[in-house]
C-alpha cells in the first residue's frame, strides 16, 4: 500500500495520492430523498387491510411511486437496517 501511494504521488501529485479514485459499482436504486420519503412511509400508518408495513408492501410502494422500475424486499430491508436508529426513535416495535 505504501509503495502504491508513493507511486501515485510521483505520477499524479500529492493531492491525488491522498484521495481515492472513484470505485466501480452499481449506483444506488433510491436517492437519499427517496429513501427518506420511504422511511417516512414506513413510519406512517399501514394501508387498509394491513396491520403494519411489510418489506414487500414497501417494495411495491417504491414501484407505485415510480422511484424505480423494480425493487426487491431485500433492498428495502438493507435501507431500513441502515436507518434503524431513526426508525427506533419513532416507537416502532421490532420482533
Amino acid at each position: 500500500m505504501v509503495a502504491k501511494t508513493r507511486q501515485r504521488c510521483v505520477e499524479e501529485g500529492p493531492e491525488a495520492a491522498l484521495k481515492d479514485h472513484p470505485r466501480p459499482g452499481k449506483a444506488p436504486k433510491l436517492t437519499d430523498r427517496q429513501a427518506a420519503h420511504l422511511i417516512a412511509i414506513a413510519c406512517s400508518d399501514a394501508p387498509d387491510g394491513h396491520d403494519h408495513w411489510t418489506l414487500r408492501l414497501l417494495a411495491n410502494q417504491v414501484v407505485e411511486l415510480a422511484y424505480a422500475p423494480s425493487c426487491s424486499y431485500e433492498t428495502i430491508r438493507q435501507l431500513l437496517k441502515k436507518h434503524l436508529k431513526a426508525l427506533a426513535e419513532t416507537g416502532m416495535v421490532y420482533s
